[in-house]
């Protein structure tokens, strides 16, 4: 097991990762903060996200961090003078959320942001054509003969082709691609506007921002992590509770109900979810039930084994994961010997996948890699794995597919970089004597950090024993 952090670190080092003062943190913050902290130690603890005025200022200082900090370098990076991101209210694009304040939900009549990079002496220019100036994120550029008027209709359009005149960008980076949906937020009838208001001078200058687009939603500013290892750690002590007497009676509760609580334990806690959660249930016979919205609910019984994909919401982050459950026969203390071997087993296919996950590889050759080495210690072993962040299936490389072992073109071919986040999504089946040789399907899937020196990191930490109804 790898450790994600010292639990040693002080509450004023964790403060001055999110900018914190030590007045703010004792007069709104202190029991969150300090839980934050004593997470790693706190393994039952249950964490609730701070209140929403906190909430968005610290949304806030992430956004004014990855414009400022990230946004300037990836532009230089793939060449792009000018990006162009605009959309209509209720049709957001993907990269939308990532480049407004937390009080935005949505875009007005129609939003076109323009990042300008004028250069290292003066940076990035950031231009809000519709909708508001983010906190003061952004410049707001309005007509000055509509004063006290929105932009709307072609007069926008007007506004955009005098702001390119007078910029003269050599490249124009817009939202445009085959293979990334992140990158692909451009909507037909936008381009069509767009590509009309240009006219041809500035149409051969547009460019597809794909790669921009993915740089910019993958990459995390350091003070994001603190509070996503609290969204770990409220999603461990959940499934905790979940697989466990509090909420599971042999013989009486259903796989469904299990969902439902935890559900409901997100609800009353202010998160949100962004998947119905799942639960599994394997018999000792061999039979496997996958929950799915088809199925009639399935009663866990003495000596089942459990599995669940969990996810959490929160301040525009999200969590994935899948942990394993045993339910104890009478008189067991412990899952049968074949049982824990099947886990273990995971568990080492996990530390593959992890000494393999390495920046400017690709994700595909990350796959290959652990392929490989699992294959060589005889594991019989899927792996699937993905960024996360700004959302679940993040934007990134993509580490396999379950039905896509050999590579996944496209998105498998993105290399992996320096300050992003990874769940580390994969599956194992072992033979169990105890269950005569029949296999026993073990899924797991934890959040890692890779920082910017490469180091690759979990999250919180792992599971390495099952999770007991008694």
């Amino acid at each position: 097991m790898l450790p994600s952090h010292k639990a040693t670190a002080s509450v004023s080092t964790i403060l001055r990762t999110v900018g914190m003062s030590l007045p703010r943190f004792l007069a709104g913050a202190a029991v969150f903060t300090a839980a934050i902290a004593l997470a790693p130690l706190l393994r039952t603890q249950t964490l609730t996200p701070p209140p929403l005025r906190e909430q968005a200022r610290l949304q806030q200082q992430w956004l004014s961090e990855r414009l400022d900090r990230l946004l300037p370098a990836l532009m230089r990076k793939h060449g792009i003078q000018m990006w162009v991101v605009m959309c209509r209210e209720y049709n957001e694009d993907p990269v939308f959320l990532s480049m407004v304040s937390p009080t935005v939900f949505a875009a007005r009549r129609r939003t076109i942001l323009v990042f300008h990079d004028r250069g290292p002496e003066q940076g990035v220019e950031r231009l809000a054509l519709g909708g508001g100036s983010n906190g003061g994120l952004y410049t707001v550029y309005r007509d000055p003969e509509l004063e006290g008027r929105e932009l709307w209709g072609e007069g926008q359009w007007a506004l955009l082709r005098k702001l390119i005149d007078s910029r003269k960008p050599a490249t124009i980076g817009v939202n445009i691609s085959h293979t990334h949906a992140f990158a692909d937020g451009l909507s037909a009838g936008e381009r069509e506007k767009l590509e009309e208001a240009l006219g041809a001078a500035h149409r051969k200058r547009l460019v597809r921002a794909e790669g921009l687009a993915v740089d910019y939603i993958s990459l995390r500013v350091p003070g994001m992590l603190p509070y996503f290892r609290s969204m770990m750690e409220s999603a461990h002590a959940l499934i905790r509770r979940a697989f466990s007497n509090e909420v599971i009676t042999p013989g009486k509760t259903t796989n469904e109900d299990v969902v439902w609580w935890l559900r409901q334990r997100l609800d009353e806690m202010g998160y949100q979810t962004w998947f119905q959660p799942s639960v599994r249930v394997q018999k000792p016979g061999g039979r496997e039930v996958r929950m799915l919205a088809e199925d009639a609910p399935v009663t866990i019984e003495r000596g089942d084994v459990l599995h669940v994909d969990f996810g959490l919401t929160s301040m525009r982050l999200n969590t994935d994961t899948q942990h394993m459950g045993y339910v104890l026969q009478e008189g067991e203390t412990e899952p049968p010997a074949g049982v824990r071997k099947a886990l273990a087993q995971g568990n080492r296919l996990q530390d593959i996948v992890l000494s393999q996950l390495r920046t400017g590889r690709t994700g595909n050759q990350v796959l290959a890699a652990s392929l490989q080495a699992m294959k060589a210690e005889g594991i019989n072993g899927t792996v699937y794995s993905h960024p996360v962040g700004d959302h679940g299936h993040g934007a990134g490389p993509l580490i396999g597919l379950w039905d896509r072992q050999e590579g996944v073109p496209g998105r498998g071919d993105v290399a992996v970089l320096p300050d992003t986040w990874f769940s580390i999504e994969l599956s194992v089946r072992t033979p169990v004597p105890e269950w005569n040789g029949k296999e026993l399907f073990v899924g797991l899937e934890e959040d890692a950090a890779i920082d910017g020196e490469g180091r690759v990191t979990w999250v919180l930490r792992r599971q390495t024993e099952y999770h007991l109804v008694r």
